[in-house]
């Protein structure tokens, strides 16, 4: 990831971060949550148990807000997030930019 810092300070605009500066529309909009937690979990952001909790929720809204919960570990995990998210939810992303 030799990009990567310089992709960190792209998503951050005045100190917040692209993904807090746009949480209630990616609660919202994103509703494809599986592969997601599949890109968060290979990258260590969360583990196999908080996997399959997110994932017993009933609706994509509350899983988006648990994965919320696990970026509060810091802006690394938030970076990972925002990657996986261009990759998963290119057009999405490119719409809040």
């Amino acid at each position: 990831a030799g990009g990567a810092p310089t992709e960190a300070a792209a998503v951050k605009t005045e100190g917040e971060h692209f993904v807090d500066r746009h949480r209630e529309e990616l609660i919202q909009r994103v509703t494809n949550i599986a592969p997601i937690l599949d890109g968060l979990l290979q990258r260590n952001v969360i583990l196999q148990e908080t996997y399959d909790q997110i994932l017993r929720l009933q609706t994509t809204q509350s899983q988006m807000r648990e994965i919320f919960i696990c970026l509060r570990a810091g802006d690394a995990c938030k970076d990972i997030f925002f990657s996986i998210l261009q990759e998963k939810e290119g057009f999405l992303i490119n719409n809040l930019t």
